[in-house]
């Protein structure tokens, strides 16, 4: 059994372990705030670009004078997905369950006798896809250093779709992130980019009749509207992204420092038996001595 002085070198080191988490869950607490207000303020931008996206699509159909973005390659063979996820862990299954969602996706479309290629953004999407799927991963971008995501982390991952998909590497391509609901609450999410179709939910706006009249026409507006699109898409996802991090982390932080203090009451429970059990032999010691004598 252990002594006292292990006993009291484990609740040491437990309690230094719940200082730590304690202090993590904070900051996390500090930084959600931000994080949900810029996932928050992102998400009626994104969606009004989407809507007007929406009614310009609607204006140029399926022809062949839509731009690449929109129209497509005529194919779905090969499919790309970015998935996205946290550059640190410590976040309970937040990063599990985005990689959960992508590998249900990869299995749908293989079995579907679809070709995938992964592009990873994060290091730990990387690090837990690599294990299985080393061999599709063809690209992957991570932002360790940055502290708020902006529109420039956002057009680095939109130039690199472009770029794949001018280049014909690719037919489709998916955004897999995890929604922020709630603190409680992260929704990992499937969102197609490429070829561009509105998001669940938004819709072209009602014109209750009206025409509009674009100059210039509406390919030339999608030609410049659509780049901007897919990385407003990429930079809502990455804010969503974001907020659903510190929101797991502050949670997983605060279950760790609840079970640190758990583990504390316990270990001092069984170290003031074994300092009772302790004295109570030396008192048994002592009265068989004077017995004795």
């Amino acid at each position: 059994m252990a002594s006292l002085k292990d006993f009291r070198t484990r609740i040491a080191s437990v309690k230094s372990t719940q200082k730590i988490t304690k202090a993590m869950q904070m900051v996390a607490a500090a930084k959600l705030k931000r994080a949900q207000e810029a996932a928050e303020a992102a998400r009626p931008y994104a969606n009004r670009v989407a809507a007007v996206v929406a009614n310009l699509a609607s204006s140029v159909g399926g022809s062949d004078a839509a731009p690449l973005l929109l129209r497509g390659t005529g194919g779905e063979k090969v499919h790309l997905i970015v998935v996205a996820t946290s550059e640190r862990g410590l976040c309970g299954g937040f990063n599990t369950n985005i990689v959960k969602k992508a590998r249900e996706k990869i299995a749908e479309l293989q079995a579907a006798g679809k070709t995938v290629k992964l592009v990873t953004v994060g290091k730990k999407g990387r690090d837990q896809l690599r294990r299985t799927f080393a061999d599709l991963i063809v690209d992957g971008l991570e932002f360790a250093g940055v502290r708020q995501m902006t529109g420039a982390e956002s057009a680095k991952v939109g130039d690199l779709l472009s770029g794949r998909f001018e280049a014909g590497e690719f037919d489709v391509a998916w955004l897999i992130y995890s929604r922020f609901k709630s603190v409680i609450s992260q929704v990992p999410t499937v969102q197609q980019l490429i070829p561009v179709v509105a998001p669940d939910g938004v819709t072209a706006p009602d014109l209750g009749g009206g025409v509009y009249t674009y100059e210039p026409d509406e390919t030339a507006i999608l030609e410049a509207l659509l780049p901007r699109y897919v990385d407003t898409q990429i930079l809502s996802g990455l804010l969503e992204n974001g907020a659903g991090f510190y929101a797991a982390q502050m949670s997983a932080m605060d279950n760790a420092t609840r079970n640190a203090g758990d583990l504390i009451k316990k270990l001092t429970l069984l170290m003031n038996r074994k300092r009772q059990a302790m004295i109570t032999t030396e008192l048994t010691e002592i009265i068989s001595g004077a017995e004795a004598v």
